[in-house]
């Protein structure tokens, strides 16, 4: 194992702990103009979530509406359920269904839930998804922002796992705990991203970053910080 990675692990609760862990439960609240540019303004708010730590698998109930979000990788499906019960909208190989959207695309409901969950799950189960089958994680050069020097982790995941991209960027500081990430989703017609990390919290022994801001990246890996198209921010986690 990269020997970064072995540090970010221990970081975040060590590799034991993770193994024997089922699932998280949060609140996550989310904001930003972006909810409501892909036409679904009211995906701003507060959702309760409960997401598989060993499998790719999350549950969401939106406060605001009552639907329910259900996403299942090993399904390929992603399911929108009313408060009374009914099925709203269903779409199976999500995925494949954003072929040739651009950043301008409006998405239907279930491609923003898809979107939404699967993103999320990624974000609550890393770093320990960086060890399952599959993914490669190197380190590679360092980059130095705001008089900060961060390691940073290049990730490539295989077609077995939804993410944004094949491959993306983790920054770490001394301690170990995740600062910063790279991506560009390909369902969003590969936006260059530079996601911070604001805030992390330990619960359960697990670091867990709980306050998240979602930039536009520049061509030369700088953020454009004029304006957070998304926000991220947990509370009430709990580890089972």
């Amino acid at each position: 194992m990269d020997a970064l990675l072995e540090k970010v692990l221990e970081a975040h609760g060590g590799l034991d702990r993770w193994k024997n862990l089922s699932t998280i439960s949060a609140r996550i609240t989310y904001g930003g103009p972006f909810w409501e540019f892909k036409g679904h303004a009211d995906f701003a708010g507060a959702d309760t979530l409960e997401a598989n730590l060993q499998e790719q698998h999350s549950r969401q109930v939106q406060e605001s509406t009552g639907r329910t979000v259900v996403f299942d990788k090993k399904a390929n499906r992603i399911t929108v359920t009313g408060a009374d019960g009914e099925i709203i909208e269903a779409l199976d190989d999500p995925r494949a269904s954003f072929d040739g959207y651009t950043p301008d695309t409006r998405w239907s409901l279930a491609r923003i839930a898809y979107f939404r969950s699967y993103a999320t799950w990624h974000y609550l189960v890393e770093p320990y998804v960086f060890t399952w089958p599959g993914v490669d994680a190197h380190e590679v050069e360092p980059w130095t922002e705001n008089g900060q020097t961060w390691r940073v982790l290049s990730v490539t995941f295989p077609d077995s796992i939804d993410t944004h991209c094949e491959t993306q960027l983790y920054y770490f500081d001394e301690a170990g705990l995740l600062r910063r990430m790279d991506y560009q989703p390909v369902v969003n017609g590969q936006t260059p991203v530079a996601h911070y990390i604001r805030e992390s919290r330990t619960f359960d022994g697990i670091t867990v970053p709980i306050k998240r801001h979602i930039h536009v990246r520049n061509e030369d890996r700088t953020p454009d910080l004029s304006w957070i198209p998304i926000t991220l921010d947990l509370g009430e986690v709990r580890f089972s």
